[in-house]
């Protein structure tokens, strides 16, 4: 697959009309918000932030890069979604936080980024795009030896399903419908053998 490729246009379009919704905490993103303290914590349990250079792709609005900012770290956040990085930067601006925020994918971006990060997080953007596999091999490209990638996504089993799908999207409304598709989910043992054949432990 060509690097500039591995993007599904639907799946950006779907959160390009959110865009102005990303910081509003009581909002589609409400969820995010919710869990955001807890993913800090858990990447602050495993490694340093402050003064090491991050990746965050799937940036969104950057809820996750502002949290690791404040931390002290030295974020770059990347989304293939204009609309996003727009509400991204300004909303950094805003909080006088300096981020970098750059539009486009990780395959691209790892041309010219080669072990350039000390931590790489890719939070709930695997199952959005047409080959995972192609994103993990980019960040296994551009760590450095020796630093962490933490992925998260959603296993594809029946408990993920009426969580993340039945009660989420339908009954909770916690998230917009369609946010999500079961097909794309991706079990555990999935992302190990993807992460096992770029190298990484």
């Amino acid at each position: 697959m060509d690097k500039t490729e591995n993007i599904d246009a639907e799946e950006v379009e779907k959160f390009s009309t959110q865009a102005n919704e990303w910081w509003n905490t009581r909002g589609s993103f409400k969820t995010l918000h919710d869990i955001n303290p807890t993913r800090l914590n858990f990447i602050l349990s495993k490694t340093m932030i402050k003064n090491t250079h991050i990746l965050d792709i799937g940036c969104g609005g950057g809820i996750l890069s502002e949290a690791m900012a404040r931390q002290g770290g030295i974020v770059t956040g990347i989304d293939a979604s204009q609309e996003n990085i727009s509400v991204a930067s300004r909303h950094a601006e805003e909080n006088k936080l300096e981020i970098n925020y750059v539009v486009g994918n990780a395959e691209q971006y790892s041309n010219d980024h080669k072990e350039n990060f000390d931590l790489i997080t890719c939070m709930e953007l695997l199952e959005h795009v047409p080959d995972p596999f192609s994103i993990i091999k980019a960040c296994a490209e551009m760590i450095k030896p020796g630093g962490h990638i933490i992925f998260s996504t959603i296993n594809r089993n029946l408990k993920a399903y009426l969580l993340a799908v039945v009660t989420g999207e339908y009954l909770l409304k916690l998230l917009p419908v369609g946010t999500h598709q079961y097909k794309n989910f991706i079990r555990p043992s999935e992302l190990a053998n993807w992460c096992k054949q770029c190298g990484l432990q």
